[in-house]
């Protein structure tokens, strides 16, 4: 009998993440061969090779170099490319992760094609249909055949909206798996910049179109920056769009001056995960930077008014700031005045997941060979 195949697909820098334990656990199981896909939804190929070294596995077997454009226009454009690859593969089951364009391109490409489909971070919801991310969630798990789920609220969501609960599989975070893979090296990745920094420091991300497309919230934000107490170091990798908007909005200089905001490129996942371990505190507005720092027992300031990962919260490291930028300064202020608690763990954060989502589609792709289907 001949090996099993499992067509992963990825678009986005935090896809890799989830997707490198996933290709590591393939790579050692017996009956099982794994073909990688790029939509090139991020597009940034030097920052994306970066990535995968860092995590440790080969670079996609093909890129599809879909790139930027309208929301429409660019999954339409991934449908196209993702079904031409798949005809020609015929994979045993098509394995997405997360909740960007390239999640949702490459399930409806599956499903109409007849795939099975697996995806993992199912039943995350922030109920805020005005992200895209939320859209791309929903109908993803409704698609899907086999449902990964990383904490318990998500088996609740996907039985409120009606997914059998034979399809559901509470499996933990395969983020977790990465970070723990990555720790020994990310701690030397980020020892200079740390030793540079001192004892104390900050660190922050900001993409979010709700939070960098709009003029004024943006200029908020960034006046809340020069508000914040100057007593600590805030480390701040500027994404592309980031960077992007500041100089459109003319913000740039205004935030080049604040002498505790300290502006880097983009970093690559080990250096970044070295820092935040170390953080006094995190601001950010991305959904993986909450587990990650959750896990690690750093403060979350997130600039959000909902999230997906509510156990974050529930646990007390996650702080929801909601979009006025001007409580920004206080919640430094209080999350200074505090001790750091002990990171307090989370349920099946044993570095395991990825473990247990192949064994599951090992076993499905077993029964479906057992009955000709």
């Amino acid at each position: 009998m001949g090996q099993h195949l499992i067509l992963s697909v990825v678009g986005a820098r935090p896809n890799f993440m989830k997707i490198a334990p996933i290709h590591r656990e393939i790579a050692r199981t017996h009956g099982l061969a794994h073909f990688l896909v790029h939509t090139g939804q991020h597009y940034d190929d030097a920052l994306s090779r970066q990535f995968f070294n860092d995590l440790d596995i080969p670079e996609a077997d093909i890129n599809l170099q879909v790139g930027s454009g309208l929301h429409g226009e660019q999954t339409g454009e991934m449908l196209k490319r993702l079904e031409s690859v798949f005809i020609r593969k015929k994979p045993d089951i098509v394995l997405v992760v997360g909740d960007v364009n390239s999640t949702l391109a490459a399930s409806l490409a599956a499903a109409k094609l007849h795939i099975p489909i697996a995806h993992v971070e199912a039943g995350l919801r922030s109920f805020d249909r005005r992200m895209p991310e939320e859209i791309n969630r929903v109908l993803t798990d409704a698609l899907a055949d086999l449902l990964f789920v990383t904490e318990e609220a998500g088996m609740k969501h996907l039985e409120r909206e009606g997914i059998p609960r034979e399809k559901c599989h509470l499996v933990g975070d395969v983020m977790i798996d990465s970070v723990l893979h990555a720790l020994p090296a990310a701690r030397e990745r980020a020892a200079p910049r740390k030793e540079e920094m001192g004892s104390a420091y900050a660190v922050m991300t900001l993409h979010r179109p709700s939070n960098v497309d709009d003029p004024e919230q943006l200029a908020s934000i960034v006046r809340a920056l020069g508000a914040a107490p100057r007593t600590i170091p805030i480390l701040f990798p500027v994404h592309p769009r980031t960077a992007e908007r500041l100089e459109a909005f003319e913000l740039l200089d205004t935030i080049k001056a604040y002498p505790h905001i300290h502006l880097l490129p983009p970093l690559g996942y080990l250096e970044f995960l070295g820092l935040l371990e170390s953080a006094r505190f995190t601001l950010t507005d991305s959904g993986g930077i909450q587990s990650e720092a959750a896990f690690l027992g750093v403060p979350c300031l997130t600039m959000r008014d909902t999230t997906e990962r509510p156990q974050t919260v529930e646990r007390g490291f996650n702080h929801l700031l909601g979009t006025n930028a001007s409580i920004i300064p206080e919640a430094i202020h209080r999350i200074l005045a505090d001790e750091r608690k002990p990171p307090v763990p989370l349920p099946l954060s044993d570095g395991k997941a990825s473990q247990r989502i192949i064994r599951i589609i090992q076993n499905r792709l077993a029964e479906r060979t057992a009955s000709g289907s």
